[in-house]
């Protein structure tokens, strides 16, 4: 497992700043890179549909939205049985730059169910902030899905 510790920075950057935010969209990066390598360095030429079982876990459902030369847009999921059908929490959308090897979180695809969540989605006046938060949650879902035993292997069925 890749832990933060373990990322040496390039240089030294303030909390909250640009600067910091990047070096955090470099760390996910890494995590994510650990948890679905084969996404990297070869990435998958159009759709993908994976899922990942952990005896400890949900099901971790990964989709791959749009393929670009230097990008990829991501879903990562749980589903959740409901009354009204399956409900995808947190459904993540990332965006993975391939040149720059960093991801980001650009949002919730639907308004998460959880309360701390949605806190996050609204809590922040400055956008800077909420990136950060968003990025922050994401670095520790992915310590958590790391500890689940999570991972997501090369034989991934691929969907078109």
């Amino acid at each position: 497992m890749i832990t933060d510790s373990y990322i040496v920075p390039q240089c030294i950057v303030a909390r909250r700043s640009l600067g910091a935010l990047m070096a955090l969209y470099e760390g996910n990066f890494l995590k994510l890179a650990g948890l679905a390598p084969m996404l990297l360095p070869e990435r998958p030429a159009g759709a993908l549909v994976a899922v990942s079982g952990s005896p400890h876990d949900l099901d971790l459902h990964l989709t791959v939205d749009a393929v670009t030369r230097y990008t990829l847009d991501l879903r990562l999921s749980y589903h959740f049985d409901d009354p009204a059908g399956c409900v995808a929490d947190p459904d993540l959308r990332l965006r993975v730059y391939l040149d720059a090897r960093m991801v980001e979180v650009l949002g919730w695809i639907h308004a998460p169910r959880h309360d701390t969540l949605r806190k996050l989605l609204n809590d922040s006046s400055r956008e800077l902030d909420r990136r950060w938060s968003k990025n922050i949650m994401f670095g520790k879902w992915l310590d958590y899905l790391h500890d689940m035993g999570h991972g997501f292997r090369a034989s991934a069925p691929a969907m078109s």
